[in-house]
């Protein structure tokens, strides 16, 4: 029998709430999120949310090595592949897959599914602490980034690397890369550079840093808290319970002096300047052609130079038009435009090269950035009339 990929736990407080616990059980995969983890989550979520004895959520991985590495696109991939490979599909170079059967696929499905639980923990009534350890990555970030209290560690590292699939970051980043100063989120998103638990703590996609040692500590100091009781008429003791679960973390915070060093902020002025443009094809090429010396921009760099350039002008396109949106404006945008890329081969092109065949040597649609005029891009925007999430 098959182990459930998302294990789910209550224990009982002290005072008699509920702590509950649900933990991605995925660990051979790094945890990365499939549709029927994403269902079961989403439902035992609505569960809790409904629950007057449950005041805290708490969100982790198993097996040590990430909290949840990104979102299952093999088999998105093997799905679309199907539609590919037709051969009446072949002779369209712009849309080889039609608007009506994208959105009768699994791909509408799952990116449909994916975002409404994102969404769902954005606006959690409850206080969800997410244990960030290990690798963060695209479709974890997302499940991590509206959750209350969001705690990373010395062991974190974070990416939104979707320029390497042919995809562009989704699951909210619209909404929070945009927050980010001198458009380290652009830089991010375009890049796929990796980050620490030290970066997101002052980028904001993190409340918390804690040792990672520390998880069994704060389980049991879960357990003493006097937590308040919730009920439909008192918004003001859900918050209470919030400043509860703030306060025990705060006891848990590594000083500042013993934090592990940013990977990424500290360079923030350089990619103030690098980023400084009003056009994709200048940003790109300061950024490929700068003379870096630190590591991490270094790496950052090959990432661009090796991802897809449709990405990279979806990317900015995507994050400039979406500067003014609300969060659901956010994340029904995403949907329309992840749609999008799934009817294009870049982006099962991007999958096969790095997930599936694994030669990293992916065919590219495009080798010249001057070759994506405005035409081609402004058709990953038209919309599918697709329902709202």
């Amino acid at each position: 029998m098959q182990p459930s990929p998302i294990l789910f736990s209550e224990m009982l407080s002290a005072n008699g709430k509920i702590i509950a616990v649900a933990e991605l059980n995925a660990p051979k995969s790094l945890n990365a999120l499939r549709l029927p983890m994403i269902i079961l989550l989403t439902e035992q979520l609505n569960i809790w949310q409904e629950n007057d004895n449950v005041a805290v959520v708490v969100l982790k991985g198993a097996g040590g090595k990430a909290f949840c590495a990104g979102g299952d696109v093999v088999s998105l991939y093997h799905h679309l592949r199907e539609y590919h490979l037709k051969e009446h599909h072949l002779k369209s170079k712009q849309s080889p897959i039609s608007d009506d059967e994208i959105k009768q696929s699994k791909a509408y499905e799952f990116f449909h599914s994916e975002y409404k639980l994102d969404q769902l923990i954005h606006t959690y009534t409850k206080p969800i602490l997410v244990w960030a350890d290990g690798y963060v990555m695209g479709g974890g970030v997302g499940l991590m980034a509206g959750a209350s209290h969001r705690v990373s560690t010395e062991k974190t590292l974070m990416a939104m690397p979707e320029v390497s699939i042919g995809l562009y970051p989704d699951v909210g980043a619209s909404w929070f890369l945009n927050k980010m100063p001198n458009n380290i989120g652009l830089f991010l998103g375009l890049t796929g550079a990796m980050f620490n638990g030290a970066d997101a703590l002052q980028l904001d996609l993190a409340d918390h840093l804690i040792n990672s040692e520390q998880y069994k500590n704060i389980k049991e100091k879960l357990l003493t808290v006097a937590w308040q009781e919730i009920s439909p008429d008192s918004k003001l003791n859900e918050k209470t319970n919030h400043h509860l679960l703030s306060d025990l973390l705060n006891e848990f915070a590594i000083e500042t002096e013993n934090q592990p060093k940013a990977l990424i902020v500290g360079h923030q002025c350089i990619i103030g300047e690098l980023t400084n443009y009003d056009n994709i094809t200048d940003i790109y090429y300061a950024i490929v052609t700068a003379k870096f010396k630190d590591k991490e921009l270094l790496l950052a760099q090959q990432k661009i130079l090796n991802g897809s350039l449709l990405s990279i002008a979806l990317i900015y396109r995507q994050l400039h038009r979406s500067k003014t949106y609300t969060l659901a404006q956010c994340f029904d945008s995403e949907l329309n435009l992840s749609l999008r890329c799934c009817q294009q081969s870049e982006f099962s092109e991007g999958v096969r090269a790095l997930l599936v065949d694994k030669d990293k040597k992916p065919k590219w649609q495009y080798k010249d950035i001057n070759e994506i005029d405005n035409k081609i891009v402004e058709w990953f925007f038209h919309s599918l009339h697709i329902k709202h999430i």
